[in-house]
């Protein structure tokens, strides 16, 4: 058992799922996977093992909302429990005109003004977390044999979720997304050597004012979930 997460070793499979949102790891867990272990609830950060519809056996975690809450999680599924792939299925807000609620977005990489890799880098530097190439490739791929429309671009992640307008920044440099979790995602992988890839489905358009319902924010996604599926 780690700190934040009590399974056994064996109990958590190399390829992890995670959500900000236990109730969405939940979903997943019901919705797409059978032989279903529920591996953790400490903290209310509900954790799932089964078997997909294809025969792979996947965990999928809830993490909470943020960068050190992620953090977390992220480093205990690696450290602890020998976790290979990290997959995060999230929600966010589309930072473009045209970007419409319910679309999916893979991000290439993530932008972040969060002070957490300070301590990591030199004062001075700047660090650029990135997707793992292969399974960005696949997860493209993969949407367009289902037919699914994606849109493959920069995240950012940020710290505040109110009273900040760094977004609009960002948004002027072509940013897609704004969520609270990706950079320390892609900067752990990075360090531990294993894969990462956000997947993101818009839950509200920051431009417009678009937005869904609770309810949809965390059952609506299946879209992202079975393009995370095959990966």
């Amino acid at each position: 058992m780690s700190t934040h997460i009590h399974a056994v070793k064996g109990d958590i499979a190399e390829t992890v799922f995670i959500s900000g949102d236990p109730l969405r790891a939940r979903w997943v867990a019901e919705t797409f996977l059978h032989h279903t272990l529920c591996y953790n609830t400490v903290r209310g950060m509900l954790g799932y093992t089964g078997i997909t519809i294809q025969g792979k056996r996947i965990s999928v975690q809830g993490t909470g909302i943020g960068m050190p809450s992620t953090s977390l999680y992220v480093s205990e599924l690696i450290d602890d429990y020998d976790a290979q792939r990290i997959i995060r299925i999230g929600s966010a807000g589309a930072l473009q005109h045209g970007i419409p609620c319910k679309s999916v977005i893979l991000a290439m990489g993530s932008c972040s003004a969060s002070g957490m890799n300070l301590e990591r880098f030199p004062i001075g530097t700047t660090f650029a977390p990135m997707a793992d190439w292969e399974l960005l490739f696949k997860a493209y791929n993969i949407a367009k044999r289902k037919n699914i429309p994606v849109r493959v671009g920069n995240n950012y992640a940020a710290d505040k979720f109110y009273g900040s307008d760094a977004w609009k920044t960002f948004a002027a440099y072509g940013v897609l997304t704004v969520e609270m979790e990706t950079a320390e995602l892609y900067t752990l992988a990075a360090q531990k050597n294993v894969e990462a890839l956000t997947l993101l489905t818009i839950s509200d358009n920051v431009i417009t004012g678009e937005e869904l319902s609770p309810d949809e924010r965390e059952k609506g996604f299946s879209d992202m979930v079975s393009i995370a599926l095959e990966l």
